[in-house]
């Protein structure tokens, strides 16, 4: 029985890719809700700087795929009217780095208005936007400033990785009644595998493990989820197993899955594509120290972006962000020292 609904399962699976996922997820929204409707910089005619949009216009028309002027805050801040006035709008920023532009309506208004109107009110939108370097994008279109957004209460951060997740947190996220930033990795666009046609919700405040190990735990999100899995495959060819943990959502962060997880290992590293000074890796790091000290048997590792704006040469690019090559000796590193 099982290995026929197993057969069934996998008859629906589709073959698709990350972009596609978000562009599904999108279109379930826009049919499932009237209240719906995806706002930004060239969603429309051009269907979207990294083509996530493309058709959406003439399937549904410009009341409910809305071009917008090149004004971050302007349009982020209409989206947050709109969300407090009962609508359920998608807000897609071009990109983190431009995001910047928005703060402002982000921190200062979507985040707060709950708190500040005594719960009277709330901003149920959602924002989306590319972020991670290796498309040769150069420093002002190529920063993961995700971590930032993790820092302020009263939202929620995810950064989806898998097909999956890029279907499904989209649905989950515009059912909560605050605001959702949901970050998506540029180099995860073109990404391709199975998923069911069917692919609903998922839960966005756990975190998964991609891969069980016994010897150490590599801790990631987004982009640097495929990189960690490499180097685990890598670490596995000398008899080194690794457990990789995608933590999916930064803000709230799964404590008790990145400690269980520590505490059978003894041994962490944090693969993070922000900077180092001041990290998502270092909060991680101090909530496993505050949390499993005497569960470790080594000093905690991290891989970061290197301290400088995102270079233009691809050699450099590559060079500036974590890679599979630079996560095995860290964990090699972190074995050693038990």
């Amino acid at each position: 029985m099982h290995a026929m609904a197993q057969a069934t399962s996998e008859s629906k699976a589709i073959e698709i890719t990350y972009r596609e996922a978000v562009r599904e997820a999108i279109r379930d929204a826009l049919k499932r809700d009237v209240r719906v409707f995806l706002m930004g910089e060239d969603v429309g005619r051009y269907g979207g700087c990294y083509a996530v949009s493309k058709g959406l216009l003439a399937e549904f028309g410009p009341e409910r795929i809305r071009d917008t002027p090149l004004s971050e805050s302007g349009f982020t801040g209409a989206g947050i009217g709109a969300a407090m006035a009962g609508m359920r709008p998608i807000v897609e920023l071009m990109t983190v780095n431009f995001s910047l532009l928005a703060l402002d309506q982000i921190l200062n208004t979507a985040a707060t208005v709950r708190h500040m109107s005594g719960n009277q009110f709330g901003v149920p939108l959602v924002i989306r936007m590319a972020t991670g370097a290796g498309r040769q994008l150069a420093a002002q279109h190529s920063h993961s400033l995700e971590g930032w957004y993790a820092h302020i209460p009263g939202i929620k951060v995810l950064a989806p990785a898998t097909l999956e997740d890029a279907r499904g947190m989209l649905w989950t996220a515009l059912e909560d009644p605050d605001p959702v930033l949901i970050f998506e990795n540029i180099m995860l666009y073109g990404l391709t595998g199975k998923l069911a046609a069917d692919a609903g919700p998922v839960d966005i405040e756990k975190a998964a493990v991609r891969r069980p190990g016994r010897d150490i735990s590599l801790i990631t999100y987004g982009g640097s989820l495929w990189k960690t899995l490499e180097a685990a495959t890598a670490l596995a060819a000398e008899a080194i197993e690794a457990e990789v943990i995608d933590l999916r959502s930064l803000r709230p962060l799964d404590d008790a899955t990145i400690i269980a997880s520590v505490a059978k290992t003894r041994r962490a590293v944090i693969v993070d594509e922000g900077w180092r000074s001041g990290s998502l890796a270092a909060e991680i790091c101090t909530r496993i120290v505050e949390q499993a000290f005497w569960e470790l048997d080594a000093p905690i590792g991290r891989v970061c972006s290197e301290e400088v704006p995102i270079p233009y040469p691809r050699h450099l690019e590559n060079a500036a962000i974590p890679q599979a090559p630079k996560i095995v000796p860290s964990a090699k590193a972190a074995l050693a020292r038990s």
